[in-house]
């Protein structure tokens, strides 16, 4: 479950105590036959830090959200193990990048804690460590975020918590707007006005992010409810309620999902025409015979975009060179790389394994 900092905190910052109980409430009761694990991706920790610190709104600057962050973080957790305590549940805060998300290291280490979280009996809240993250690296919202956890942990449903009680094909405000109940494709969305993130100006998500959140997971393979924080329980207890978003798609290995959506390119790869087909109609490794150019610096494991000669990209992957290495490599089978400069050089400069489409 996805819940926003709209549904915590007053517009003003700080934390709604009634809010978060009301919230703990719902998720203590649902999984207390113990057959049902919860993991809980939460918003709000810059929000609660803005009157602590004495801001009147959101700053706007990096430097003073990651403080707000800071603060709020504590706060947050803090406020969460009180109220699940009230039903002897243990909470566990696991905060996340971008980057600790898209390395194979980092990802196993991920699944691991996650999963030795639930087995232990305790709840897992996530949230994107704003304290450390740079705009080159953050998710830029907590539903795409939830989304690849949902997918991390094999959840069986994604609910995301809004302050709507769904998906409306038009301005909820009006009248003559209607909320869609089912989302099986993205031919369902079409013509649909989907609106931005809400008045209360403390969150950075909106409509938008959470339908692209619902296809990711839905595309994964997963089912998603699209419903307000007042409607969780009847989402958590399979009632039709919001919009249901179906699962169409089969569960991918996770770290390319995550490699997909929750990376940023440190630079790209230039292909010639073969290497193009070779990799997008074929699913074959990027060899260095097929690259023609590169671009930006980057160092071996950071992920790159391939493109094609007109600067489209075609796929995204994890490279195993480094930017100064690769100029010497261009054109060249791995056979004669192997023989000049040592077999360290016969591979691949991104393996198919670290690579997905775009």
């Amino acid at each position: 479950m996805k819940v926003g900092s709209s549904s915590l905190t007053t517009a003003s910052g700080g934390l709604d105590a009634d809010r978060v109980d009301a919230l703990v409430d719902v998720l203590a009761k649902a999984r207390s036959g113990g057959t049902r694990e919860i993991v809980l991706v939460s918003s709000g920790a810059i929000a609660a830090g803005l009157a602590p610190l004495g801001f009147p709104r959101r700053p706007r600057d990096l430097a003073r959200q990651q403080a707000a962050a800071s603060v709020g973080q504590g706060l947050l957790v803090a406020r969460y193990t009180a109220s699940f305590a009230r039903y002897g549940v243990r909470v566990g805060q696991v905060l996340l990048t971008g980057d600790d998300t898209s390395r194979r290291a980092h990802y196993r280490n991920a699944y691991r804690t996650l999963d030795q979280l639930l087995t232990l009996g305790a709840l897992p809240v996530v949230n994107e460590n704003d304290t450390v993250a740079t705009d080159e690296i953050r998710f830029g919202d907590n539903d795409r975020l939830a989304a690849l956890v949902a997918h991390l942990v094999r959840a069986d449903l994604l609910v995301l918590l809004s302050d709507v009680d769904g998906l409306y094909d038009g301005d909820p405000a009006r009248p003559t707007s209607s909320r869609i109940q089912n989302v099986h494709g993205p031919e369902d969305l079409e013509g649909v006005e989907i609106g931005s993130a809400g008045k209360a100006g403390v969150g950075t998500g909106g409509m938008v992010t959470k339908v692209e959140a619902a296809q990711i997971a839905a595309n994964a393979g997963i089912d998603v409810v699209l419903t307000s924080a007042s409607q969780a329980a009847d989402a958590l207890a399979g009632h039709p309620t919001g919009t249901h978003f179906h699962q169409r798609g089969r569960r991918s290995a996770g770290r390319l999902l995550w490699l997909q959506h929750a990376s940023t390119p440190k630079g790209a790869l230039i292909l010639d025409d073969g290497a193009v087909r070779a990799v997008v109609e074929r699913r074959t490794s990027l060899l260095p015979a097929g690259v023609e150019a590169v671009e930006g610096e980057f160092t071996a494991g950071d992920p790159v975009e391939l493109r094609d000669a007109t600067g489209r990209a075609v796929a995204r992957g994890l490279v195993n060179f480094d930017a100064t290495e690769i100029p010497r490599l261009l054109g060249r089978s791995t056979r004669d790389l192997a023989r000049e400069l040592g077999p360290a050089y016969e591979r691949e400069i991104v393996h198919r394994d670290d690579l997905v489409l775009l």
